[in-house]
């Protein structure tokens, strides 16, 4: 393994790599999307190997630059996917206190500056970009503009037109572009099963997320009837679904379960060593379009304060559109989204990659894992007690997973042309409880997300992984969670050849 293949592919996921991973030697520079950048970028990845990878580490990064391969190459996803060029102009990342502000100022400065050229690369590469993908991603397009105008007019007045220029070229594809948005099942699975290092079959996980749907409606039911005995999900839901704060109060509870999330996983171990700061507020104006999100202490950049963003609702919106959004801050659902988003999710697992033992672990991280394990947290919590006196945290479990399920099976569906997008709604309304403006977007995210089902994909990989540990000698829940997270945020296949 040589520090050149890793920087090649640094070079080819510089969004992701800044934020996520911390290599802030990709501040202030933009990635070269257009078409002839990611064919020099390409040609850097080694020919694929032929024999079998000598670590695991080996194998994390091959699986790396093949799924480069797919994404780029083959896929061509940066002339499908605007949301790969949308990423690529965010400015958050510049908001937190990794370096010295002046520093970060500068940085900040340089990214929006480059907006206009990266800008009309992205107006002149995204030629196969389809109707219903445009459509779905002019909401997060439109907010990544949101804190330019504050920049010095010399930057903001050429920004501000670049992006104007963006919007114009996605509402002439969302109104009058191919009306057809579909991967197609191969190109789903070679997607999906690229970054993950497997040959993914669609119609065996479909089988299995079936066989989970089943367990977690009985989960959903019993945990129904605990609550109010004889109740079904349909009638208790939307009581539950309307109990939650003021938009006032949301971060003074939500600070309040940060700090239970974190107890209960210190005590019972389930992460080691968990330390560090999270903070909660606000999500980031360019990121408006998620309900939750965790900005971490990334793990190649100096230690400093993570970040529990939530999407409050806007000002300007009605009362009717205020109640649908504030169901996400259920006191039913709330609870799990922060064992997920925090401890022992996302924010513990950012403490551990921290303490990775080599850049490869650090720097590469597989979604399906990431979210994988944040969702398992969820049911380990569960299982092990977390509120054991009030069932109301076993439904938000069961409704987590449920929406996460149902993310899978529209991904699917939406890709292959089984469902459409008024479909996809519907499965979020029916089939996860969702009030319909949560349900649409949800939906609408699988159209630029297709591999937004990774989720429980992730979980389902990793629960098997923990059984098959169980029949080890001497095994307890803490030893192989240590094992498992040493590992940094591995492709599924790693998870796999480890845990086999």
């Amino acid at each position: 393994m040589t520090d050149e293949r890793l920087r090649a592919v640094w070079d080819l996921s510089v969004p992701v790599v800044r934020a996520e991973a911390g290599r802030h030697e990709y501040d202030g520079h933009l990635q070269d999307l257009s078409a002839d950048g990611v064919r020099k970028g390409l040609a850097r990845l080694p020919a694929t190997p032929g024999d079998a990878p000598a670590s695991t580490d080996e194998l994390h990064l091959s699986i790396a630059e093949n799924a480069l391969r797919v994404t780029f190459g083959e896929l061509e996803m940066h002339r499908r996917d605007p949301y790969l060029h949308l990423a690529n102009l965010e400015l958050p990342n510049y908001d937190r206190d990794h370096s010295p502000e002046e520093v970060r100022r500068a940085a900040r400065h340089a990214h929006l500056a480059g907006w206009p050229a990266a800008i009309d690369v992205a107006i002149s590469t995204l030629d196969l970009v389809s109707a219903p993908v445009a459509r779905s991603l002019l909401g997060p397009a439109a907010w990544l503009a949101a804190d330019v105008p504050q920049a010095e007019p010399a930057l903001a007045g050429p920004a501000l037109a670049a992006h104007a220029r963006l919007m114009a070229y996605l509402n002439r594809v969302a109104d009058g572009g191919d009306p057809d948005g579909r991967l197609g099942a191969a190109g789903l699975a070679r997607l999906m099963g690229a970054a993950e290092g497997v040959d993914l079959d669609l119609g065996r996980l479909a089988r299995d997320a079936e066989a989970e749907r089943e367990r977690l409606l009985g989960l959903l039911a019993e945990a129904c009837d605990r609550l109010r005995p004889g109740a079904t999900p349909a009638r208790l839901l939307p009581d539950l679904l309307a109990d939650h704060p003021a938009p006032a109060g949301v971060l003074s509870e939500t600070r309040d379960l940060v700090a239970e999330t974190i107890a209960f996983t210190r005590a019972h171990h389930l992460v080691p060593d968990l330390d560090g700061e999270c903070r909660v507020g606000p999500t980031p104006a360019a990121r408006r379009w998620v309900k939750a999100m965790m900005t971490w202490a990334a793990p190649d950049e100096p230690d400093c304060p993570s970040w529990y963003h939530v999407t409050l609702p806007e000002d300007d919106w009605p009362p009717e559109r205020v109640a649908e959004w504030m169901t996400i801050f259920s006191r039913t659902v709330l609870p799990a989204v922060t064992v997920h988003e925090v401890a022992p999710g996302h924010f513990a697992h950012g403490r551990v990659l921290r303490r990775a033992r080599t850049p490869v672990r650090r720097t590469l991280h597989s979604v399906a894992f990431m979210e994988g394990w944040a969702h398992y947290g969820e049911e380990v919590c569960l299982e092990l007690g977390f509120r054991a006196d009030d069932p109301r945290f076993g439904i938000g479990v069961a409704l987590e997973a449920l929406v996460r399920l149902t993310r899978l099976r529209c991904a699917i569906g939406l890709h292959t042309g089984a469902i459409d997008l008024a479909e996809a709604t519907r499965f979020f309304v029916e089939d996860a409880y969702l009030a319909p403006a949560v349900a649409r977007s949800e939906a609408s995210r699988g159209l630029f997300d297709p591999t937004y089902g990774r989720y429980t994909w992730g979980k389902l990989v990793l629960r098997a992984a923990r059984e098959r540990a169980r029949a080890r000698a001497g095994f307890s829940l803490p030893a192989f969670h240590a094992e498992l997270l040493a590992l940094g945020c591995p492709p599924l296949a790693v998870v796999e050849h480890v845990f086999g």
